[in-house]
């Protein structure tokens, strides 16, 4: 009997125990937030924070800012990115860093339309999307981190170009980084449409010209441009290579004094170029604060929490959201020779 017994009371722990499993896997499956809900095994978020590429002054700044919010958070965050700004290199790491089952991922896309299918199955294995720098399929973030008002900023660069410039009446030529990065294409159009309207008299060229993101790009490209369009006036680098690169290229061709330039660049990479005119005037806002950023709302998501505009974020403060999910980091600064 009391073999048994004990055979019957070992059967009844056991379909118990089934049957918690099966009700804690059933809970999981029919919520696709529930990485947000649990986090790490160890209790602590992983977050992925990816650039478009490593290596570069502006995507190292950002990644030490990423790297110190998530250390003052008590958050995982692991910074990385390609080395070249590839679409196809970042397809394939957000797949490895899917299979290891992070609780969010921050990507900065070199190419929106190129990462739809993978965020996709990331938003479908639970895992929290947000996009900064430049943005991904809106439909499949759950925030998206703006460096600053595309239109605003866009309009503000061709302004100071003309006043540089000192005429409306020229030519001029965009250099940029990538061909598909949204963020920069916003910044272009912005510029492009207020010059169409307040500025009838200034000539494009030629349409943007790609630099991948690197500076000896930016330095040829300047100087073919010059070449092909010795009448140009005024340039706007967008990305910030194109400050130093297309900075030393009118040096070199000793042209500070007839081209005026205005660009995207971290301020102490272009000192040397702003101190002679080869660079006029550079545009940026607090790179460390954008990776800051970025983590800080990642972890607030995770934690639960709907954006609202003016809502106070852990680790950051007061944050401003437009049209529910996009996060605004606040102006550019405009960087002189020191």
């Amino acid at each position: 009997m009391k073999k048994k017994l004990l055979s019957m009371l070992l059967v009844v722990a056991m379909t118990a125990s089934m049957a918690l499993t099966g009700c804690g896997s059933g809970d999981k499956a029919a919520s696709g937030s529930a990485k947000a809900d649990a986090g790490s095994d160890d209790g602590e978020y992983t977050i992925v924070v990816m650039p478009k590429l490593t290596g570069i002054p502006y995507f190292t700044a950002t990644g030490e800012g990423a790297t110190k919010a998530g250390e003052d958070l008590g958050v995982n965050v692991i910074y990385n990115g390609p080395t070249t700004a590839d679409a196809a290199q970042q397809v394939t790491m957000i797949e490895d860093y899917i299979t290891q089952g992070v609780d969010a991922i921050c990507v900065a896309p070199n190419d929106a339309a190129a990462m739809t299918a993978v965020l996709k199955k990331a938003r479908d294995a639970g895992i929290i999307i947000l996009d900064w720098d430049t943005a991904a399929d809106p439909s499949l973030v759950d925030a998206s981190i703006h460096n600053i008002d595309d239109v605003a900023f866009g309009e503000h660069m061709m302004q100071d170009l003309v006043k540089f410039m000192g005429t409306d009446d020229a030519q001029y030529a965009i250099i940029t980084g990538g061909l598909s990065a949204e963020n920069l294409n916003g910044w272009i159009a912005a510029a492009q449409a207020y010059a169409e309207k307040n500025y009838p008299n200034l000539e494009l060229v030629a349409d943007p010209y790609p630099t991948d993101e690197k500076q000896d790009v930016a330095y040829s490209t300047t100087q073919d441009v010059m070449k092909a369009y010795p009448d140009v006036k005024g340039i706007l680098g967008f990305s910030t290579p194109t400050g130093p690169g297309c900075g030393l290229a009118i040096r070199d061709l000793g042209l500070q004094d007839q081209v005026s330039l205005v660009a995207n660049a971290m301020e102490d990479d272009v000192q040397d170029v702003l101190s002679d005119g080869s660079l006029d005037e550079g545009c940026l806002w607090d790179c460390n604060d954008l990776g800051y950023l970025t983590v800080c709302v990642a972890k607030s998501l995770l934690d639960g929490n709907k954006l609202e505009d003016g809502m106070d974020v852990d680790g950051w403060g007061t944050i401003e959201v437009q049209d529910d999910k996009n996060v605004i980091l606040g102006p550019a600064a405009d960087y002189k020779a020191k």
